[in-house]
């Protein structure tokens, strides 16, 4: 029998956890105590010896924040990148790949803005084709017309794992078995999966993997972890590498790093990456397994609770087994709704059409209010919210 998680423990660890009903893991979740620990003292020794002098005495610490990350995915160390975002991760491997004019990129309709406008721009600028592979019933990727968009020419297959609008978890097991017979790259975004779900880059059989530290991995905003797998590094060549990634070897020449490292930049905090060192720690520590127990099991609740509120509507498709819950109220825009509950100390947030167009326009939804769980959230956090929700649907019947 696996181990439940001792919540009273976390929220005593959670600084954030007393002064509001925090469920909002998915736009910037609560760190622990030794998380801004270790922020704050190497800012402090930062203060009192200089820049480049403090981080040459935490350069085993930093070393270990890479094989933290790749324990985590499923990895190998050399495989790992640190950068300020997953966005920037992002960029700076599909950048790399070099993408011209016909190549064709086959994509989620879950796909998240950021990277959604990344490959427009491409396809505006040089001739890429963005193509979106419609839901299933369910609302996840529909595989069989997935396995019919990659029986043609393709350039690379790039999914959202847990989209923004949505407690949504797309088939990227499933998916990447059919990226790897077709022999395409496989690019996954994992901003809303890496820490609340388990993550493994070897049964997914994805290439590369973004992720940020700000939601479920609970380190500091600022920092993101990009995964290359080593079979496909060879093929990527940074637009505009930097010394931290490339060494100048003559007049004219330059030699990239022989790891995911080549995507890095030399002006980076060391304080935020010994966060991030700390959250993953804590993250393996506490272990994925029960993490996501704790959070798909309360967030289930939740959909349950507020899809038997009068005035309220679920928003979140059939396949949404993860820790983010959507609805909306008839009639109130969703980011009214948001603030009202914010008033309340309960805070989510809304997420409108713009960022998540494929999936939330698709759907006829203007907006969503988005409610993530975590580790530190318990029944009461739960309550408040449904309190909060069903208080504001009945006024809205009043009036």
């Amino acid at each position: 029998m696996s181990r439940a998680l001792d919540v009273a423990s976390v929220r005593a660890d959670t600084p954030g956890a007393a002064t509001a009903h925090h469920l909002n893991a998915a736009g910037a979740a609560l760190p622990s105590w030794s998380t801004l620990g270790a922020v704050v003292d190497h800012l402090q020794a930062e203060a009192r010896s200089g820049g480049y002098e403090a981080a040459a005495t935490v350069r085993p610490r930093i070393e270990a924040v890479y094989d933290a990350a790749a324990r985590l995915l499923g990895a190998d160390p050399d495989e790992i990148a640190l950068v300020e975002s997953a966005t920037v991760g992002w960029q700076r491997a599909i950048d790399a790949l070099r993408l011209g004019a016909g190549d064709r990129v086959v994509v989620s309709r879950s796909t998240y803005v950021s990277c959604a406008l990344h490959l427009l721009t491409l396809e505006r600028e040089r001739g890429v084709i963005v193509d979106v592979v419609p839901a299933a019933p369910d609302g996840a990727m529909d595989l069989v017309a997935l396995e019919a968009a990659l029986a043609r020419p393709a350039a690379l297959l790039a999914i959202a794992h847990v989209p923004t609008a949505s407690g949504l978890v797309e088939p990227v097991a499933a998916a990447g078995a059919l990226a790897g017979a077709a022999g395409i790259p496989y690019a996954l975004d994992a901003t809303q999966s890496v820490g609340q779900l388990p993550v493994d880059v070897g049964a997914i059989g994805c290439d590369l993997l973004v992720t940020t530290g700000r939601k479920y991995l609970r380190a500091p905003r600022g920092t993101g972890v990009l995964y290359v797998r080593r079979r496909l590094l060879e093929r990527l060549r940074p637009v505009a590498p930097d010394v931290r990634g490339a060494a100048w070897t003559g007049e004219r020449d330059w030699e990239l790093a022989d790891s995911a490292r080549r995507f890095e930049t030399w002006e980076a905090s060391t304080a935020l990456r010994l966060g991030l060192g700390a959250a993953l720690e804590q993250a393996l520590a506490v272990g994925v397994e029960v993490t996501s127990a704790h959070v798909v099991g309360l967030a289930a609740g939740l959909r349950e609770a507020l899809a038997a509120t009068p005035g309220v509507v679920v928003a979140d498709p059939p396949a949404s087994p993860s820790g983010l819950v959507t609805f909306h109220l008839p009639g109130l825009p969703s980011a009214d709704v948001a603030q009202r509950l914010a008033r309340r100390g309960v805070n989510v947030v809304a997420v409108p059409v713009a960022h998540s167009r494929w999936e939330l326009a698709a759907r006829a939804l203007p907006a969503v209010v988005r409610a993530s769980v975590h580790v530190y959230n318990d029944d009461a956090d739960a309550q408040a919210l449904l309190d909060g929700v069903a208080a504001l649907a009945a006024a809205r019947e009043a009036a």
